[in-house]
């Protein structure tokens, strides 16, 4: 599973790393080039950066949520690293799916502008009133949406998840869904579209809310 790693001092391990995963047609350097290294680097922090490649077997295949775990998230652990796992699109998705496994591996979830299934299982989840309502019934192996959505009702407790959104976002409607979910406190709402300046804010809201502002 290729990877770019930004280290916040090389040879050794921060206390925290962040693994972050892309949208659709994006690649570990689009993070560097928007500038979420340097948003880190900027303020100072104690964290490591990982950037993970997506290939198509990863969205298709549980395979990709196993060697996620083998080859990124256990090694940080191992090296005594709180780990936040997040990413942009469909790579939150794939965090969510990753969450729903291996919740106890995690300090937290960021999510940014995250695809949330299909037309079927969100409009299901509206007419039923909402998440908080909606009943997920019995879950195929196969299903991953609806894992997902289950995960999403019975998170557990103390793991927090930080959910950023655009407010012109093409996909709002589903996001609100999630939202609803969520204390006001997770949820950091701006102006902008489905985008990299409208994530590149959010991720620098992100960063001052869970690591400056909650730190004094």
């Amino acid at each position: 599973m290729r990877a770019l790693t930004d280290a916040a001092r090389p040879g050794t391990t921060a206390a925290t790393r962040i693994i972050l995963l892309p949208a659709a047609y994006a690649a570990p350097e689009d993070f560097v080039r928007e500038g979420f290294a340097a948003a880190v680097r900027e303020r100072a922090l104690d964290i490591d950066l990982v950037f993970v490649a997506l290939q198509f077997e990863h969205v298709t295949d549980r395979a990709g949520l196993a060697r996620l775990h083998r080859e990124i998230v256990l090694p940080a652990r191992a090296a005594h690293a709180a780990v936040w796992l997040g990413g942009i699109s469909l790579g939150a998705y794939l965090a969510l799916c990753y969450a729903a496994e291996y919740a106890h591996e995690l300090a937290g979830l960021c999510l940014f502008a995250p695809y949330l299934g299909s037309h079927l299982i969100t409009g299901e989840i509206e007419r039923a009133g909402g998440a908080g309502a909606w009943q997920a019934g019995a879950v195929e192996a196969d299903d991953e949406e609806r894992r997902v959505w289950s995960f999403i009702r019975q998170r557990p407790e103390g793991l927090p998840l930080h959910l950023g959104l655009g407010r012109e976002d093409r996909f709002a409607r589903r996001h609100r869904l999630l939202a609803q979910m969520l204390p006001a406190a997770e949820v950091d709402s701006v102006p902008g579209g489905h985008d990299w300046p409208t994530w590149r804010r959010l991720w620098e809201n992100f960063l001052d809310a869970r690591f400056i502002h909650a730190n004094g």
